[in-house]
């Protein structure tokens, strides 16, 4: 397959900054944190040890650099007075008082959340947007790493209002799994880019909120708080007593001056058991019987003037797998996250051609050589790996190198 790589930016020269981002009363390490480029579209997200890594463009050097986190103060720093690496960032939390007049503006929370699906067109960009975002999915055999994928990809945003599917195009990517590990229940656990991408709840709604299902959860408001210097409704959902089938619980984060959503946390309600098993599996032997334990996401917007961007987004998937005449059970984690780095206004109508286009079954083939490149990604833009990745890289890269010493040896 040929692929077309649209890279924006291509031919620019990039300067790489590095550090940690910490509670600044705490020093605890904060995760999911956004670090965006000034006056452009560049980003990245802090790992979940506060790590991070940004890529700049020579052009962008004079810029400053704005670091936001839910609840705490944003805090914008030119990156001249940054070091290459070992930057030490802290945050502080925000104070914020809304008075009882914002939110008396509402009946209750479920109409400020019904105001919010009804009339999202009026905050979001109905234009065709063309981004370039970083992939990463890990599946754990307990705390074991038996799979990691990494990828840059190439996301094609069709216009809200529009009826057609987004489309993604493998732009560069590596992966390595031992199936040995994942043994016979491997296809149970495929993820990909499209997994990511289908949290965006304002494009796919369908996903959680209709017209409908918001009518099955009480709502109801809780602390606001802040996200990058703007005040936020936080409110709070569960299913309504008696509801029949599996929902959800979580919270979504409302932009109080724009009303417009800015981020959700939420998480699959699993605490009946008989009716949660062998829920989100579609395919599975007769001999085994899958519970899941957890399943959590969290979706973040970016906003650029008064219109809001999809900007990143993960999920969490726990499951024990039971399998007849085994005493052992095992358990298997599923994380994948997806964060946009950069993007743009399609307005050239930029395409990916069918044959290009990753299907939202499909999965990424393995490509182990690309974890002993140091320089695989290049001007890349992409997400800290945590230290245990980390270690999974190295010894991926110890085997490969085993695997070339074998290879001399036989040859000689």
């Amino acid at each position: 397959m040929v692929l077309v790589v649209f890279s924006l930016n291509a031919q620019a020269v990039f300067t790489e900054y590095s550090g940690k981002i910490i509670d600044g009363r705490s020093n605890k390490a904060l995760e999911a944190v956004s670090l965006n480029i000034n006056e452009t579209n560049i980003g990245t997200i802090t790992n979940s040890e506060g790590e991070f890594v940004i890529k700049v463009a020579s052009d962008y050097l004079d810029s400053k650099v704005t670091i936001s986190l839910l609840g705490y103060d944003t805090y914008s720093v030119p990156l001249s007075q940054l070091a290459k690496a070992d930057n030490v960032i802290k945050l502080y939390v925000a104070v914020t008082e809304l008075s009882a007049v914002s939110i008396s503006a509402f009946k209750n929370a479920e109409s400020l959340v019904q105001k919010v699906f009804r009339d999202k067109m009026q905050h979001l960009d109905d234009q065709s947007l063309f981004m370039t975002a970083f992939y990463r999915e890990t599946i754990k055999r307990r705390n074991r790493n038996v799979s990691l994928t990494e990828a840059v990809v190439n996301i094609l945003k069709q216009p809200n209002s529009s009826s057609l599917r987004d489309a993604i195009q493998l732009s560069k990517a590596r992966k390595s799994t031992d199936y040995k590990r994942l043994d016979t229940v491997s296809v149970k656990l495929q993820g990909g880019p499209f997994s990511a991408l289908y949290l965006d709840i304002m494009k796919y709604p369908e996903h959680i909120f209709t017209e409908e299902s918001i009518k099955i959860y009480n709502f109801s408001f809780d602390e606001p708080s802040v996200i990058n210097n703007r005040a936020v409704y936080v409110v709070n959902f569960i299913p309504k007593a008696n509801v029949v089938g599996v929902n959800y619980i979580g919270k979504l984060f409302i932009d109080v001056e724009l009303l417009a959503l800015a981020g959700a946390d939420y998480a699959l309600d699993l605490s009946d058991k008989k009716r949660t098993k062998n829920l989100l599996v579609k395919k599975k032997p007769k001999d085994i019987v899958v519970y899941p334990l957890e399943a959590s996401y969290k979706v973040a917007y970016k906003v650029n003037g008064k219109t809001w961007y999809y900007n990143y987004s993960n999920l969490n998937l726990k499951f024990k797998i039971n399998k007849k005449k085994q005493l052992f059970n095992k358990v298997y984690t599923l994380a994948s996250e997806m964060a946009v780095t950069n993007w743009e206004v399609n307005s050239t109508d930029k395409r990916i051609k069918i044959k290009d286009r990753l299907k939202p079954t499909m999965v990424i083939t393995d490509a182990i050589s690309g974890f002993s490149d140091p320089n695989f990604w290049g001007k890349y833009n992409l997400i800290e790996p945590d230290k245990s990745i980390e270690f999974a890289i190295a010894k991926i890269k110890k085997n490969i190198e085993k695997e070339k010493q074998d290879k001399k040896k036989k040859s000689s």
